[in-house]
């Protein structure tokens, strides 16, 4: 197994420095995930790029919250389960939705359900939703748009998610609360 190395303000490149102090500045402490993709600083650059626009979608935090966590399930990375749980609580994401998009049961709320409904459908054909998918994402009372920053946030999932499988980046003691595994699934 080849070992990633958990950077550092010291040890980074320099490329990477300035993004990893702004995360410290901003959250407090450098979470192992950008710490870990300061290896390669144009994917730290990429993803907090990326993760900026994605908040400027025309969604709602809860909305982008229920994009990323689906896409974090799906591809099993239970870094991002536990660091989105975190976030979705601190932006006061509803309990209900933060435990459906954990143990992958309906959301109450039938347009949100859509929502997750049509991201499972994104992320497992590849971007390939059959023509149904879209009409009956659209008819929830979602845009064109939608769909596309639909695509935006499971792009966004890839980096981080396949990161976290190669480099296996441990958990912070942060999100170490809401640790997930597929065997922490409760059935609601």
């Amino acid at each position: 197994m080849t070992d990633f190395p958990t950077h550092t303000m010291d040890s980074a490149p320099e490329a990477a420095k300035p993004i990893l102090q702004a995360s410290l500045k901003s959250y407090g402490f450098v979470p192992n995930l950008y710490a870990t993709m300061a290896e390669a600083p144009t994917i730290l650059e990429g993803y907090t790029t990326l993760s900026t626009i994605f908040s400027k979608a025309d969604l709602s935090e809860t909305e982008r919250q229920i994009i990323l966590m689906t896409n974090n399930r799906l591809n099993g990375c239970q870094y991002c389960m536990a660091a989105h749980t975190t976030l979705s609580q601190m932006a006061g994401v509803s309990e209900d939705v933060v435990k459906a998009l954990r143990n992958n049961t309906p959301i109450q709320d039938k347009k949100l359900e859509a929502l997750r409904q049509f991201s499972i459908a994104i992320n497992e054909s590849r971007g390939w939703p059959t023509d149904l998918q879209i009409s009956a994402f659209l008819s929830a009372g979602y845009s064109r748009q939608s769909v596309l920053e639909v695509v935006l946030g499971t792009a966004l999932k890839v980096l981080s998610n396949y990161t976290n499988h190669v480099a296996q980046t441990e958990l912070d003691s942060a999100f170490k609360a809401n640790a997930w595994t597929e065997s922490t699934v409760q059935a609601a």
